[in-house]
C-alpha cells in the first residue's frame, strides 16, 4: 500500500507557533545539501577530544569484560506462536531495541538484531553481553518489521536477510532513504516512509514519526538516510516505539497528535559520556518524562545492557528507570524492567 500523508494536527491545536512554521509530523527537514535534519535543526557532534578516549575505553572493556548484564529468561516461543492465532496483546523483549509485539491480530518486530556484534567488522565491534531471548527459528509468523534508523545495532543486515528468508510474506518498513540498503541484499518487500507517512498492514496502521537522532553507516554518509520512531495503531491497542532518540519536543507533539498509548517502548541506555551522548540518547529519567508526554499507560525500557555501547555501568539504566518511574507515579507493573526473553501482556 502506498504511504499517505497523515494529517493529524490542525493549526488550532495548542502547540504554539512551531506548528505553522514546521508542519507536524512531517515531512522531515533537510539542509542545503539535501541531508536530513532534526526538527531542532543542526546539532553538532562531539569532537575528537571526547570521542577518541571514548573508543579507547570501549576497546578496553572488550578485553577486560563487564558485569551487570540484564537477566535472561529463555523463551521457546510456543505461547507466542499459538498466540499469533488469537492476538492477546503481548510484548517480548528479545534484547537491545528488539521487541516482538503482538496486537490487533498482527505480529511484528522492532529493530531486530540476532548478530553477536552490531558492526561492519564484527571482531572490532561492540560485544554482545546477553544472548537473544528467543532463537530466530522459534519466532511466530512475522507480518512486518519496523526499522528506526541505519546504525548497525538497529539495522542488522544478517538478521534482516534471514528474517526475509524465513518469513517471505513479511513487510519491512523503514524511514526514507533506507530501502536501498535492504534491496541491495535481496530483500524486496520494503516500504520506506517519511515522517508523517503511514501504511496499513493487516488490521493496524504504522506511522513514521520524528525523533531526535541521526544516521550513518560509513565515513561520508551522515544523515543521508532518515531516522524515525514508529506508532502502530489498531482498533484495540496503540503502541509507540522510540527506537533511538535524545530528548526533544517530539514526544510531546507525538503524544498530542497520536496518543495516548497503551504501551511505549523507550530507550534508556547509552547516555555516558554526556558530552557525546546527550543529544542522541535518553537517560532513564528523560525516558520516563517522554513516556508521560506520550500519554503512555505503560512504559517498557529498551536499548541497554545488551551491547557495550557506552560508559555507564550495564545495570545502572534499569535501576535509575525504576526509581524515576516510581517517583513519577507509575506502578511497578506499568513500568516493568523485563528480563531478556520475557513476555508481558498489555
Amino acid at each position: 500500500m502506498k504511504p499517505v500523508r497523515l494529517v493529524t494536527l490542525l493549526a488550532s491545536l495548542a502547540l504554539g507557533s512551531a506548528v505553522a512554521a514546521e508542519p507536524f509530523p512531517g515531512p522531515a527537514p533537510r539542509d542545503a545539501d539535501g541531508r536530513f535534519l532534526n526538527r531542532a535543526g543542526p546539532i553538532p557532534q562531539a569532537g575528537p577530544s571526547v570521542t577518541f578516549p571514548f573508543f579507547l575505553r570501549r576497546f578496553g572493556t572488550s578485553v577486560t569484560g563487564r558485569e551487570g548484564e540484564p537477566a535472561w529468561l529463555g523463551n521457546d516461543g510456543a505461547f507466542l506462536r499459538e498466540n499469533a492465532r488469537h492476538s492477546v496483546p503481548t510484548v517480548t523483549w528479545i534484547g537491545h531495541a528488539t521487541l516482538l509485539v503482538q496486537m490487533d491480530h498482527v505480529t511484528f518486530l522492532t529493530d531486530p538484531i540476532w548478530s553477536d556484534s552490531p558492526s561492519p567488522i564484527p571482531f572490532l565491534g561492540p560485544e554482545r553481553f546477553v544472548a537473544p531471548g528467543m532463537r530466530i527459528e522459534d519466532l511466530p509468523p512475522i507480518d512486518f518489521v519496523l526499522i528506526s534508523h541505519d546504525h548497525y545495532d538497529h539495522l542488522d543486515i544478517p538478521t534482516l536477510t534471514e528474517l526475509a528468508e524465513r518469513h517471505p510474506e513479511a513487510r519491512f518498513l523503514v524511514p526514507l532513504g533506507n530501502a536501498e540498503l535492504l534491496r541491495s541484499e535481496g530483500i524486496e518487500r520494503v516500504e520506506e516512509l517519511d515522517w508523517g507517512a503511514s501504511t496499513s498492514v493487516g488490521g493496524v496502521e504504522a506511522v513514521s514519526v520524528p525523533v531526535q537522532h541521526w544516521g550513518r553507516r560509513g565515513l561520508f554518509d551522515s544523515r543521508e538516510r532518515l531516522w524515525s520512531g514508529w506508532v502502530v495503531r489498531g482498533a484495540e491497542r496503540r503502541f509507540y516505539f522510540g527506537g533511538d532518540s535524545g530528548y526533544s519536543r517530539d514526544y510531546r507533539d507525538v503524544g498530542a497528535a497520536l496518543g495516548p498509548f497503551d504501551l511505549a517502548a523507550l530507550p534508556i541506555g547509552a547516555y555516558e559520556p554526556e558530552a557525546m551522548m546527550r543529544p542522541w540518547h535518553l537517560d532513564p529519567e528523560q525516558a520516563v518524562q517522554a513516556g508521560r508526554e506520550l500519554g503512555a499507560r505503560r512504559i517498557v525500557p529498551i536499548h541497554y545492557g545488551t551491547f557495550d555501547l557506552s560508559d555507564e555501568p550495564l545495570d545502572e539504566p534499569p535501576r535509575r528507570f525504576r526509581a524515576a518511574a516510581e517517583a513519577a507515579g507509575f506502578a511497578a507493573e506499568d513500568a516493568p524492567v523485563l528480563r531478556v526473553g520475557e513476555t508481558l501482556r498489555f
